[in-house]
């Protein structure tokens, strides 16, 4: 199971909630691109409001933005707000797989190695489902921590840079080399030790910022764009 992916209620609100976060992270619907309930209620065949109740639940979520005069647009991330995305999800990243390790049997493991698997066929295919197999290799592990409000911070962290991650790997990242450091995280969780797991966990998410920053820095695509990137660039 990836992030985001549990059942929810089949609601209009949660339809329409649904409707527009996959645009969001699949990178329909651009950062600072206005959101016509008008137009997203007729593709989705029901009425304005429970278009405009998924707004505000977006809106809480930090993905939207809702503007006296300029209705609901989504959100961007500048680069400040990138490294501090990463530094927060290295941190609880890194709390799950501790929390997690003593479930790590061989079933769990030999789950964890099919996860793995999963993500390399992607790479080698040329990456398009990659990121989906990325994101549940780590949902796998998180699920392991039995913390639901962690594993839900943890997910809504996933999603919000979801959109960068997409023009980052479809432009600059190789998929198939990304992989493998996910081999690393495996290779310490293998070896039971839980800090050890947890600091290669921690590393592992944050060396996945400076890049990403600095590519969206380069094509002018963060939000509020900064002259210079943060020092911990040099991570």
């Amino acid at each position: 199971m990836s992030f985001a992916s549990k059942g929810m209620a089949a609601t209009a609100q949660d339809e329409a909630y649904r409707a527009i976060l996959q645009d969001i992270r699949s990178g329909r619907y651009q950062p600072g691109e206005r959101l016509i309930p008008e137009t997203i209620a007729r593709e989705l065949a029901m009425s304005r409001m429970p278009v405009r109740e998924a707004f505000q639940r977006l809106a809480n979520e930090g993905l939207v933005l809702i503007r006296p005069n300029r209705g609901c647009v989504v959100s961007g991330l500048t680069i400040e707000e990138i490294y501090e995305l990463f530094e927060i999800r290295s941190v609880l990243e890194g709390l799950a797989v501790r929390l997690a390790m003593p479930r790590f049997d061989a079933a769990a493991l030999a789950e964890l190695d099919d996860h793995v698997a999963r993500m390399h066929r992607a790479g080698a295919a040329g990456g398009t489902d990659w990121l989906g197999r990325h994101q549940e290799f780590h949902a796998y592990i998180c699920g392991l921590s039995r913390r639901p409000k962690l594993i839900a911070q943890i997910a809504a962290l996933h999603i919000a840079v979801e959109p960068c991650m997409r023009v980052w790997l479809h432009h600059v990242a190789q998929p198939a080399h990304a992989t493998e450091r996910q081999d690393e995280v495996v290779e310490a969780i293998r070896t039971g030790d839980a800090e050890h797991a947890e600091a290669v966990m921690r590393d592992h998410v944050l060396r996945t910022a400076p890049r990403l920053a600095e590519f969206l820095r380069s094509r002018g695509q963060a939000a509020g764009l900064s002259p210079t990137l943060p020092a911990s660039a040099q991570l």
